[in-house]
């Protein structure tokens, strides 16, 4: 095998590789978006989860509803072909995603502080609302200026913090397969359900920024 052959193999692998980490991330964000969607309904979720969200019913739901939204039609942006055939459906959808998050964000930061786990996972939510906010805009701001590269960074980082319903779940699991109780487990996992999925992004980014100053 030649050189060239060499690298067209590597990037055929990589491709596959990274449609296949792409599909699965949209696979379990349209598990825990239904989910969510079922729990607003009322057909899943232990009584007592359903009792505290019923405490602030409007609130509740703009975050459960709006946050399904987002994770559902958030994943479908990653995938390549619809941002390069379907440019106009990209943008509608990606319309209707920053619209979610800001439905979803306000109701969020107000039922922070009614979460489970004390002050640390409080802070850890009402942190996350907050960035989650805050990323929203700045991608539209980008957009609305016509900076697609910065756009995307910001949709990442919004986007590694909406991922951060799917390991919430994940991390609740394996905390329970080490037989640490949920009272224990959730203060930790407020905040590492988000915080290492944006670390990941921002290296991912500087990789990026890196490469092309070296090209």
């Amino acid at each position: 095998m030649n050189r060239n052959a060499a690298a067209i193999s590597a990037d055929n692998n990589a491709d596959r590789f990274k449609n296949f980490g792409i599909g699965l991330m949209i696979t379990l964000s349209v598990a825990i978006g239904l989910y969510a969607v079922a729990f607003q309904m009322g057909m899943q979720g232990a009584p007592d989860i359903q009792a505290k969200f019923a405490e602030w019913p409007v609130f509740s739901a703009m975050h459960v509803i709006g946050g399904a939204i987002v994770i559902i039609t958030g994943g479908f942006q990653f995938w390549p072909s619809l941002r390069r055939d379907h440019i106009n459906f990209h943008r509608w959808l990606g319309r209707i995603y920053l619209v979610f998050v800001l439905i979803g964000g306000i109701g969020g930061l107000v039922i922070a502080p009614r979460s489970d786990g004390g002050l640390v996972a409080h802070f850890g939510f009402g942190t996350l609302a907050v960035l989650w906010l805050f990323s929203g805009w700045q991608a539209y701001a980008c957009i609305r200026r016509g900076d697609i590269a910065s756009h995307r960074a910001w949709m990442m980082r919004n986007y590694s913090m909406t991922f951060g319903a799917v390991m919430l779940r994940v991390y609740l699991a394996l905390f329970a397969t080490a037989g640490i109780g949920f009272v224990d487990a959730y203060p930790t996992v407020s905040w590492i359900a988000w915080v290492p999925n944006l670390i990941l992004v921002e290296w991912y980014l500087a990789l990026k920024a890196a490469k092309r100053i070296t090209t």
